[in-house]
This record gives C-alpha cells, sequence and structure tokens, in this order.
C-alpha cells in the first residue's frame, strides 16, 4: 500500500515519552514569563511569585551573562524593560542584578534565584536562548543549575539542537521543541515548512512540544497527540483562544490583561 506524504513525515515523529515523566505537564496552566500585568513585569521574582501563589506553572526564559550567570530574561537587548541599553550577554551577571525594570523595585534575577523562590511548590519550563552561538555553555549551566532541585521543571526552546543535546546528556530532564508553523501562502511551501518541522522534531525527540496557538488547530499537532507527545499551546491571551487551544491542545502557556 503506497503511503501518502504526510503518513511518510509522520513516520520521522518521535515516539511517545514515559507518562510518568510528562504528566505534570497536563495537571495546571503555566503562567507565560510568570503572572505578570497588574504591577508586576514578565520574568521577574514578583510574577514569579504571583504564579506561585495561584498554583500555576510557570514559563521563563534563560541566557547567558558574560560571565555564564544564568540570567532570567526574555529579549537579547535590555532595551525594552529596562532604563539600560545593549545586550544583555555583554554585561556581567552582578551588573545584571542591579538593573530595576521600568516602574518597578525588581531586577533581572538569576536563575538559581527563581529556583530558590520557586522550591518545587510548581512546574517550570525553562526556555533556553541560545542567541545564534553555540548551546554547549548554556546546556550545561542548566543541567547544573537543576541538579539536585526538588521539584517538576523541563526544559525548552526553538532551536533543535537544545533538546537534543539533552536528549543526549541530560535524559532524565523532560525536554520540549517549540513550534511557530508561521505564514505559508503557497502549497509548496507549506510542504517545505511542514518537511522542516518534522525534521526538528526527528532531530529533537522532543518529550512534548509548545505549539504557537495561532498555528492550531493543526495536522502536525494532531499527529503529535495521536503519539501521546503532549501539546502545550502558546500564548494564550483571550478566552476564544483558551477554548480553542483545548479542543487540539493539553494544557496552556498564558497571558492575562491588566496593568
Amino acid at each position: 500500500m503506497r503511503l501518502s506524504l504526510s503518513a511518510l513525515f509522520n513516520l520521522a515523529l518521535p515516539s511517545a515519552p514515559d507518562p510518568s515523566r510528562i504528566a505534570f505537564l497536563r495537571a495546571q496552566p503555566f503562567a507565560h514569563r510568570g503572572l505578570h500585568g497588574r504591577g508586576a513585569v514578565e520574568n521577574t521574582l514578583s510574577a514569579f511569585a504571583a504564579a506561585v501563589a495561584v498554583g500555576h506553572g510557570i514559563e521563563l526564559d534563560v541566557q547567558l551573562a558574560a560571565n555564564s550567570d544564568l540570567m532570567v530574561f526574555h529579549d537579547e537587548r535590555l532595551d525594552r524593560l529596562t532604563p539600560e541599553t545593549g545586550l544583555l550577554a555583554e554585561r556581567t551577571g552582578l551588573e545584571l542584578s542591579k538593573i530595576r525594570l521600568f516602574g518597578t523595585d525588581d531586577t533581572i534575577p538569576r536563575l538559581s534565584e527563581v529556583l530558590a523562590l520557586v522550591a518545587g511548590r510548581v512546574p517550570l519550563l525553562i526556555e533556553l536562548k541560545s542567541n545564534h552561538g553555540s548551546i554547549n555553555h548554556i546546556c550545561l549551566a542548566v543541567r547544573r543549575a537543576l541538579e539536585g532541585y526538588r521539584g517538576d521543571a523541563a526544559i525548552m526552546s526553538f532551536d533543535a539542537a537544545i533538546p537534543a543535546w539533552f536528549e543526549e546528556h541530560a535524559r532524565r530532564i523532560p525536554r520540549g521543541l517549540v513550534i511557530s508553523e508561521g505564514e505559508a501562502i503557497k502549497a509548496t511551501d507549506k510542504l517545505r515548512r511542514g518537511a522542516k518541522l518534522r525534521l526538528a522534531l526527528h532531530r529533537a525527540k522532543p518529550d512534548f512540544v509548545a505549539y504557537d496557538v495561532r498555528d492550531l488547530p493543526s495536522p502536525l499537532a494532531r499527529a503529535l497527540r495521536t503519539r501521546k507527545i503532549p501539546v502545550l499551546a502558546w500564548t494564550v491571551r483571550d478566552s476564544e483562544q483558551e477554548r480553542a487551544a483545548f479542543k487540539v491542545a493539553d494544557e496552556i502557556i498564558y497571558e492575562r490583561h491588566g496593568g
């Protein structure tokens, strides 16, 4: 029997993970960069404490400072959220820890501070930012940071090389691939995009995927769930997106409105 091209692509999809390793991913929603808004800025200890207070998981971003400290911050540049300018990677952890975010007393936290604050009370999704450089330093740093951590934590990245690294060097840590299908006008563009995503999944061998809610419903997301691979929908910002997400995803990574 001839297989369709889509069926052939799906043969490259990863196998189902051990359900016990990833059960926490389906147990509660995840606050995107913490529960920010209403006076709390994203990726701060205040935002993380607010998420812990309501029992929601936390999604956060990490990248390396100039001295290899793991800092919790989304952007490559400091400009959007602080009075400083320039690249985060050009400052040391000590310098960054003294920078206040606009309108708050919060500073840029180290990952170690976040782990101490959360202390296993809610699950963590740690997105690694490779910033187009070598992944070895940041992957090693995150693995070391999670050694001995008593709580549920997973790593994820847009870069398939990062979950692939953890699959080889730190398999005990659940690993995910972040997916955004993007816009595709022509059928040939969609075909190439689909092939590229499936190759990334084959390389990453993720235990779960974080899927752009704007791309749902998606045949690829449906194929992954059929294989018992959890799908988390990001970033859900309103009730309409939430309803759409739960038709096709296992959980959500969300933001709330409010100043």
